[in-house]
């Protein structure tokens, strides 16, 4: 169960999901669930049992992180692995980087009333969808930088569908933890890499540069 009206931190906890989750949302008959779209460089936590997160991956990543306490969840979406501090772009451009994505969700489940020992992580992502230029091999250091950031935070993966060559579309319930996963077909792969690519900083090095299945 999630925090009930009346429960200790239960206005706290609302009120400051609704400060930070500015989404557009629209009802999807087919999953009977209210969806809201995840973007590059953004998170989202569910306010609502009935909500859902959706995302579309290529290179990018995704951590799916849920309290399984309460059923409080959220997804992030991260283009690169690291940087110090926002260098591009908006005043949240540093949730473009791993580091700082993972930090802020993970803090943000957290604050539910759980510990790092008991939080459901699952990974998506990763794919190595343009071999070339700046962009070569980005989807491959985003997973591994995703696997090292979690291992070095003593947090366990319940479960993990990254790397390869074709991009995702995922759909999370954090009420349940569910994750359907559609691999996305090749002529919308290049849809999904030039969405991707509209959200990368300025080029500076290489380093800054189907089925569904159910994961339960």
């Amino acid at each position: 169960m999630r925090p009930q009206p009346g429960q200790k931190g239960f206005l706290k906890h609302n009120a400051e999901l609704r400060a930070s989750n500015k989404r557009t949302k629209f009802f999807d008959s087919r999953y009977g669930h209210v969806a809201v779209k995840v973007m590059p460089g953004e998170y989202y936590v569910c306010e609502e049992p009935d909500e859902m997160i959706v995302t579309v991956l290529g290179s990018c990543v995704a951590a799916c992180i849920r309290n399984p306490i309460t059923g409080v969840g959220g997804m992030n979406h991260f283009m690169l692995p690291e940087g110090e501090t926002p260098s591009w772009g908006t005043a949240g451009a540093g949730l473009r980087y791993g580091n700082h994505a993972m930090e802020m969700l993970i803090n943000k489940v957290l604050s539910s009333g759980c510990t790092r020992e008991q939080l459901e992580v699952k990974v998506f992502g990763g794919a190595n969808v343009n071999n070339s230029g700046s962009h070569s091999r980005v989807g491959e250091k985003n997973a591994n930088f995703v696997l090292k950031y979690l291992e070095n935070e003593g947090i366990a993966i319940e479960a993990a569908d990254l790397g390869g060559v074709t991009p995702r579309r995922i759909h999370y319930f954090p009420t349940t933890g569910n994750v359907k996963r559609l691999l996305l077909r090749r002529a919308s792969e290049r849809v999904v890499f030039s969405d991707e690519r509209r959200y990368q900083p300025p080029k500076k090095s290489e380093e800054v540069a189907g089925e569904i299945e159910l994961f339960d």
